[in-house]
């Protein structure tokens, strides 16, 4: 099967780029094609990645945050709209997003609950409930890469208030808003400890749960 390359909006205003496919590769050689797949789709030319000393990736010559995630066959980017006053090498409430994604059917994610939810998370997040802990652990990993802030911690540095329901069927006309998640950030921000308010969105892409973690105040493209 060859890679399926496609692009879409989301129903909160930040675009996602999705290449999937080639079930024949796997591991870091996967990685790399799918993201040279990637780059030779871009609007106006051949788009270069790049990491700043956090990890955070970005688009030479481009002003536009971006979020990447790749798990299996998948991997997905997520842009939001250009902010050139903001720095993109930074936290900023502009520009914070973050992407993550997991298969719906990976059990093992329910062995590790303990390590990313807080005790008052478990009660939000029931043991039993695949789907529950597969969208909780992509939002945990979402909100990291939002935080852009290496070492915090999954448990008490990332808070989650309450869960997204997965949209299974995004942009469909006549289909009602989806049903969108709370959480906070406790980071440190120009040495001063801050809370920061943020939202959840997942979406079911054949299979796939991914996870958008946004700030409400950050850049959204407009719904056409």
């Amino acid at each position: 099967m060859e890679f399926i390359y496609w692009r879409h909006p989301t129903p909160v205003g930040i675009n996602v780029e999705e290449v999937s496919g080639m079930e024949s590769k796997s591991g870091q050689l996967w990685i790399e094609m799918a993201k040279q797949i990637y780059s030779e789709n871009g609007n106006d030319s051949y788009r270069e990645l790049g990491h700043f000393a956090n990890g955070a990736p970005f688009l030479y010559g481009s002003t536009s945050r971006i979020s990447i995630t790749h798990t299996g066959h998948l991997l997905a980017v997520a842009t939001l709209p250009k902010t050139p006053e903001a720095e993109l090498s930074h936290f900023a409430l502009r520009t914070a997003m973050g992407i993550d994604a997991e298969k719906l059917d990976r059990e093992q994610v329910l062995k590790i609950r303990d390590r990313f939810l807080s005790d008052s998370e478990k009660a939000l997040v029931p043991a039993d409930d695949l789907e529950a802990n597969i969208v909780a652990w992509t939002a945990k990993e979402a909100l990291y890469k939002a935080a852009m802030t290496p070492g915090l911690d999954l448990r008490e540095g990332i808070v989650l208030h309450s869960l997204p329901a997965i949209d299974r069927k995004m942009n469909l006309p006549g289909t009602p808003a989806p049903v969108i998640g709370k959480a906070t950030l406790n980071l440190m921000i120009e040495e001063k400890a801050q809370s920061v308010d943020m939202e959840l969105y997942s979406y079911d892409s054949d299979g796939y749960c991914v996870t958008i973690a946004y700030s409400p105040k950050c850049a959204k493209f407009s719904r056409r």
